[in-house]
């Protein structure tokens, strides 16, 4: 496993850990298809909720929320609506992002941005 992706899984654990304490419950992990990846999905209440995790050593080129960008958001959605194809449901359904760095606990931004 390279460096990245066990940064990235590293990050996902905290993520996930860090949710599962405020009461989430994971129901997937990196679900992939081809317009991209979801790093969590999990159950908050009534709500599902499809998660993008962002961790940044240093905020030199942004923070890690601000590089969820349209784009990124866009393939969120694309891949988001995938999985609802494959597993349908009747419940809410949001977009978090959780943002690490070295520096701060960890940011939780719930309904971080809409389904356009």
């Amino acid at each position: 496993m390279t460096n990245q992706r066990l940064t990235g899984k590293k990050a996902e654990d905290v993520a996930c850990s860090f949710l599962q304490r405020n009461g989430l419950s994971l129901i997937q992990r990196n679900y992939h298809c081809r317009y991209g990846e979801i790093d969590l999905i999990m159950q908050d209440a009534e709500t599902l909720v499809f998660i993008e995790v962002r961790y940044r050593s240093s905020a030199k080129f942004g923070n890690a929320a601000e590089s969820v960008d349209s784009n990124k958001q866009r393939k969120l959605v694309f891949t988001a609506n995938h999985y609802l194809q494959k597993h349908p449901t009747k419940q809410a359904t949001r977009f978090d992002v959780v943002a690490l760095s070295p520096q701060h606990e960890p940011e939780w931004i719930t309904n971080a941005f809409m389904d356009s």
